[in-house]
C-alpha cells in the first residue's frame, strides 16, 4: 500500500510539472519562432531589394581607407601560458600598422607580467599597464585601469587613438579585423563582429557546444536584435567603440566606462550606449578566397573560392566544470546583475530584448525538469506496453486535452529549432558538425542547467554579505600553429590567388616536397616559378 501511495504522489507530481514545463516551453518556443520569422524575413528582404542595387564592400575598399590610430585594451589575469602567443600571433598576422595594445597586469601576478614584458622587447607597440592593486578583482576594474593608462600614454606620446577595441588573451584575431573597424567608425559608435569557436574533435562535446551556440547567436539572433532593438550587446572580444562613445559613457559615470558591479560589463556597456543614442552595428562581412582542395576521388589538387570571415576565433572551455564556470558568471552578469543595474526600462522592443537575455533564468532550470518528465512518462508507457494490466492510475498525459496539444505544439517547435541551429552551423562549420549539433543540444542544456545553478548561488552570496563577485576567470589555451581559418594563409594559395604561379606547378611543388621534406618556397625558387624577391614579397605580406 504504502508502494503504491508514493507511486500516486510521484505521478501526481510529474503531471504538475508537466503541466508547467510544457506552457513555458511554449511561450520560449514561440519566442524564438517569432526571432526566426524575422531573421528569415530581413534574410528575404535583403537578398530581393537591397543586396542587388548595392556595391558590395571589398577588401580593396578596407585596404584604401587611410588607418585611425587603434588602443587595444587586453584585461590579463593570470594569462602567463597565453598571453604571450596571443600577442606576438596578433602583432605578425594583424593587417594594421596604426595600432598600440595596451595589456592590464596586476602586481601580485608577475608571471603574466613578464610574459607581456618579454613581448614588449620586440614590439615597441605593446605596452604594459599595471593596476594600483592586487588582483583578481574583476574584468571591469582591470579595463578601467587599462583606461586611464591609454589616456596617461595619449598624453605622454602626444596620440589620440580614434578606436578603442576589447580583445582577450585567448583571442585568433582575423588579419582585416582592424582594417573593417577602420573603415566603419566613426560612423558608428561600436562595432561587433562574430566571434566563433576553433575547431574541436568531433567528440569533444564540451568544447564543441560552444560552436553551436555561437553560431545560432552571431549568425541570426544578434543580426534580429540589431534589427528590432536598435542596439546590440558587446561580446567583450571583436568589440570595437569610437572615442565619442568611451568619452560619453566616462563622462556620464563619473571617469569610468565600464561597470564595476557588473560580471558582464561589456553587455552593460552596449546598453548604455542606446541610452546615450550612439549608433551601434553588428557585422558580418567575407571576403572571397582562393584555397586548395584535394579532390576525395583523385587526390589531386584543385582550386576553389571560398567566402572567408572575417571574425575572433578562439578556443572555449573543453572541461565541463570550467564551462559551468564560465557559463555562470555570464549568468550572474547579464541575467541578474543586469535586472539589477539595468531593470526593465526602455521602449517595449528593449524590454523585450531584456525578457530574451533573462528567460534563460527559468528555461535553462526548466529543461532538465522536462527531461526527467519524458523520462517517467516513457517509464509508463513502456509498463503498459509491456503489461497493460500492470498500469492503473489515470494517464499522464490523455489524448485530446488541452495539454495533448501543447506537447504535440512543442514537438513541432523543438524541431524547428532543433533544424534551424543546424543550418545556422552549417553555414559557419559545415554539415559534420550541423548534424552533431543535434545530440550536442542535451550537452550543451545540462552545461546551462548547472552553469544557472551556480550562478543563483554566487548572486545569492553576493546579496547576502554585499560583497562584490571577484573576477572567477576561465583557464586559457592558445592554438599551436595558428593553421585555422582567419590565421596565416597557406603559401600556396596566396600564389594562386595572385596569379604568381600555376595549379599545375603547385602541383608538382607539392609531389616534391613530400619526396625532399624541403620547404615549399624554396622548391618553387630551384622551379624557376616564382622569384626569391617576389617570394620575400609575399612571405613579407601574410
Amino acid at each position: 500500500m504504502l508502494a503504491g501511495d508514493l507511486i500516486a504522489y510521484t505521478l501526481v507530481a510529474t503531471k504538475l510539472i508537466m503541466i508547467a514545463v510544457c506552457f513555458v516551453f511554449l511561450i520560449s518556443g514561440l519566442d524564438d519562432l517569432f526571432i526566426d520569422i524575422c531573421y528569415i524575413a530581413r534574410a528575404t528582404h535583403r537578398r530581393l531589394f537591397i543586396l542587388p542595387r548595392t556595391r558590395r564592400l571589398t577588401e580593396q575598399d578596407l585596404l584604401d581607407c587611410p588607418e585611425k590610430p587603434i588602443a587595444v585594451l587586453v584585461p590579463a589575469w593570470d594569462e602567463s601560458a597565453v598571453i604571450r602567443p596571443m600577442l606576438i600571433n596578433m602583432a605578425r598576422t594583424l593587417n594594421y600598422r596604426n595600432v598600440h595594445i595596451f595589456v592590464g597586469t596586476y602586481p601580485n601576478d608577475a608571471a603574466t607580467g613578464d610574459e607581456v614584458e618579454r613581448v614588449r622587447a620586440d614590439y615597441a607597440h605593446v605596452h604594459k599597464i599595471v593596476t594600483g592593486h592586487d588582483g583578481p578583482t574583476n574584468k571591469a576594474d582591470c579595463l578601467n585601469w587599462i583606461y586611464q593608462g591609454i589616456r596617461t600614454f595619449e598624453r605622454q606620446a602626444g596620440i589620440r587613438f580614434e578606436i578603442f577595441v576589447m580583445q582577450d588573451c585567448e583571442d585568433v584575431v582575423h588579419p582585416l579585423c582592424y582594417k573593417l573597424f577602420n573603415f566603419l567608425i566613426p560612423r558608428f559608435d561600436m562595432v561587433q563582429l562574430p566571434v566563433h569557436s576553433l575547431p574541436r574533435k568531433w567528440h569533444e562535446f564540451t568544447g564543441s557546444h560552444y560552436k553551436d551556440e555561437f553560431a545560432q547567436l552571431h549568425h541570426k539572433d544578434l543580426v534580429v536584435r540589431e534589427v528590432l532593438g536598435r542596439s546590440i550587446p558587446a561580446a567583450g572580444v571583436g568589440c570595437a567603440f569610437s572615442r565619442r562613445a568611451f568619452e560619453t559613457v566616462a563622462e556620464s559615470r563619473g571617469n569610468e566606462v565600464f561597470s564595476i558591479d557588473s560580471l558582464t560589463e561589456d553587455y552593460d556597456l552596449g546598453f548604455r550606449l542606446k541610452e546615450h543614442g550612439l549608433r551601434q552595428a553588428f557585422v558580418r562581412f567575407s571576403v572571397p578566397r582562393i584555397v586548395t582542395r584535394r579532390s576525395i576521388w583523385t587526390g589531386r589538387p584543385r582550386q576553389v573560392t571560398i567566402e572567408e570571415l572575417v571574425c575572433i576565433r578562439e578556443y572555449f572551455p573543453a572541461r565541463f566544470y570550467a564551462s559551468v564556470k564560465q557559463k555562470s558568471r555570464w549568468v550572474v552578469g547579464i541575467a541578474l546583475q543586469g535586472w539589477e543595474h539595468l531593470g526593465w526600462r526602455g521602449d517595449l522592443r528593449t524590454k523585450y530584448m531584456l525578457f530574451r537575455d533573462r528567460k534563460a533564468l527559468v528555461t535553462n532550470l526548466v529543461t532538465l525538469l522536462g527531461y526527467l518528465v519524458v523520462a517517467v512518462v516513457a517509464a509508463v508507457w513502456l509498463t503498459i506496453w509491456i503489461d497493460p494490466a500492470a498500469y492503473r492510475y489515470p494517464p499522464l498525459l490523455e489524448r485530446g486535452s488541452l495539454l495533448w496539444y501543447v506537447v504535440i505544439a512543442n514537438a513541432a517547435l523543438l524541431a524547428w529549432r532543433l533544424a534551424f541551429r543546424a543550418y545556422c552551423v552549417r553555414r559557419v562549420y559545415g554539415w559534420q558538425q550541423a548534424l552533431l549539433s543535434l545530440p550536442r543540444t542535451v550537452w550543451s542544456n545540462i552545461i546551462n542547467f548547472g552553469a544557472t545553478c551556480r550562478a543563483i548561488r554566487l548572486y545569492a552570496n553576493y546579496l547576502r554579505t554585499g560583497k562584490l563577485i571577484a573576477w572567477d576567470k576561465t583557464a586559457h589555451v592558445y592554438p599551436d600553429g595558428i593553421e585555422m581559418e582567419g590565421g596565416r594563409r597557406k603559401l600556396g594559395d596566396r600564389l594562386l590567388e595572385q596569379r604568381i604561379i600555376t595549379l599545375a606547378q603547385l602541383d608538382e611543388a607539392l609531389a616534391r616536397q613530400t619526396r625532399d621534406r624541403r620547404l615549399l618556397g624554396s622548391i618553387l625558387v630551384d622551379m624557376g616559378a616564382v622569384g626569391e624577391t617576389q617570394l620575400q614579397e609575399v612571405l613579407k605580406a601574410a
